[in-house]
């Protein structure tokens, strides 16, 4: 869906309560932006001495402040948490819209796994939106985004797909289903804790292989098809319910992309590449916690399949820059040569652990969307960033900047990121969704909890290995 569609009456009024929460004697040009204690979701006493450590150590007046209002905003603003059926469950929405997202719900609480150890309330609090995405992924792995009411309508119930209660929207997007295995699995490997991979978590799983599966369309196009009832939608949904045509080559097909617009040709090559680091994680927890080799040998065949076909048909000749991965491909020769901001992107594959970042086409790649070859990298008078087709020509997505500063080897370009998104929060405090290149007061959503959190976690991974850079 456009996000921006359901927040556009909001922004306003979002803002001017964070505007009504600034006490009288705040510091005019840091002042008191962060929710107050009492209205807080949910408490860390880990989180809330990080943040304090930080503003000792580092001189940098503005980022402590936008350390301090960043980092807990998902738990400050986003959660809800509650012990269900004896199990912890927390639903998690991303910010200015009532739904929960696999992806960004995922991506949310990731920067707090390192934490966990030293606060069991977090932990558990994690582990419930686990719980929380084993209930979503088995009723319905092809929907991108739930609600915490299962008997929820969606607006979005005349969409031509097979919609039910408690689904906010129905978008094949297969980077959701690998979020849920990459936290499943970074939770495991940060706490050692396996309550939450129990029998559910396991037919979840199984589900998640079955999609895979079908999604390479080897046998026809699968059970999964989605039209949207009008006929000038913003996201470009084509007239063909299971999208342009492909040739199944071994790769996993995806309807929609991070950001939730469609795909030009379904073949998503940073998806794909998450698929197979994906595959492989949920092979060792399932062979290790549920001791199933045969579960654990079906994900291990499938990811050598998706990573060798990758190799066969994902790399592209650009002039000037020799081999690089697609964005999108069809199996059929033809290739989408640009990079979004939304991760997966191509820029964001190490972050994910889906390739090392010393790869040769990686850096390739690189170097490519990190310039005019890529169609949105936009170059302002305010920075330079990639962004994408969904917020539009000239906007810049800060997702874009904090990941091409979590996947930098260089140490300037590193600062540069940081002092660029410094200037993106135009004073109020927060991360956005976009900012304009040549003016960061022209931005999109002033409540994103995912870039607000994603932001915490880059400055606080330069705090412990490059503090030298935040002097």
């Amino acid at each position: 869906m456009n996000r921006n569609t359901f927040i556009k009456n909001t922004s306003i009024l979002t803002a001017g309560l964070i505007i009504s929460r600034i006490p009288a004697f705040a510091d005019s040009t840091y002042p008191m932006v962060r929710v107050a204690v009492a209205k807080r979701k949910f408490k860390s006493r880990a989180i809330e001495n990080a943040i304090s450590e930080f503003q000792s150590k580092v001189m940098d007046k503005e980022l402590g402040w936008l350390f301090n209002n960043c980092f807990p905003n998902t738990l400050d603003t986003t959660v809800t948490y509650q012990i269900k059926n004896g199990k912890p469950d927390t639903y998690v929405i991303t910010g200015d819209i009532d739904a929960m997202w696999l992806r960004d719900s995922s991506a949310q609480v990731w920067p707090y796994l390192n934490f966990a150890k030293k606060d069991k309330e977090l932990q558990q609090l994690i582990c419930g939106v686990i719980n929380r995405q084993t209930a979503c992924v088995l009723l319905d792995p092809y929907a991108n985004a739930f609600y915490d009411d299962p008997t929820k309508i969606s607006p979005w119930k005349n969409d031509l797909t097979e919609m039910k209660p408690g689904v906010h929207e129905r978008k094949w997007e297969l980077d959701s289903l690998c979020y849920t295995i990459r936290l499943a699995y970074g939770y495991w490997q940060a706490t050692g804790d396996t309550s939450p991979f129990d029998a559910r978590w396991k037919h979840a799983v199984v589900a998640i292989l079955k999609t895979f599966k079908d999604q390479q369309r080897k046998n026809g196009n699968g059970p999964y098809h989605y039209q949207r009832k009008y006929d000038q939608h913003p996201e470009g949904w084509p007239a063909n319910p299971y999208g342009s045509p492909i040739k199944p080559v071994g790769l996993i097909c995806s309807s929609a992309r991070p950001s939730d617009d469609v795909t030009t040709y379904s073949f998503h090559i940073p998806s794909n590449f998450f698929a197979v680091a994906s595959m492989r994680q949920a092979a060792k927890m399932v062979k290790t916690i549920a001791g199933d080799n045969a579960l654990a040998h079906e994900f291990n065949t499938l990811a050598n399949e998706v990573e060798t076909a990758l190799k066969t048909y994902a790399i592209y000749e650009l002039k000037d820059y020799g081999k690089i991965y697609a964005y999108e491909i069809n199996g059929l020769g033809d290739y989408n040569i640009m990079d979004d901001a939304n991760i997966p992107s191509l820029l964001s594959l190490p972050y994910l652990d889906a390739m090392p970042d010393t790869d040769p086409i990686y850096q390739n790649t690189r170097k490519a969307m990190l310039s005019s070859a890529n169609p949105y990298f936009c170059s302002g008078t305010v920075g330079k960033g990639i962004g994408g087709p969904h917020a539009g020509k000239d906007m810049i997505w800060p997702l874009g900047v904090i990941t091409r500063g979590m996947t930098s080897l260089d140490d300037q370009e590193i600062k540069q990121c940081i002092e660029l998104l410094k200037k993106s929060n135009a004073g109020t405090g927060f991360i956005h969704e976009a900012f304009n290149k040549d003016d960061p007061s022209k931005f999109t959503r002033t409540w994103f909890a995912w870039a607000n959190t994603l932001f915490g976690e880059f400055i606080w991974e330069t705090y412990k290995t490059k503090p030298y850079l935040l002097s």
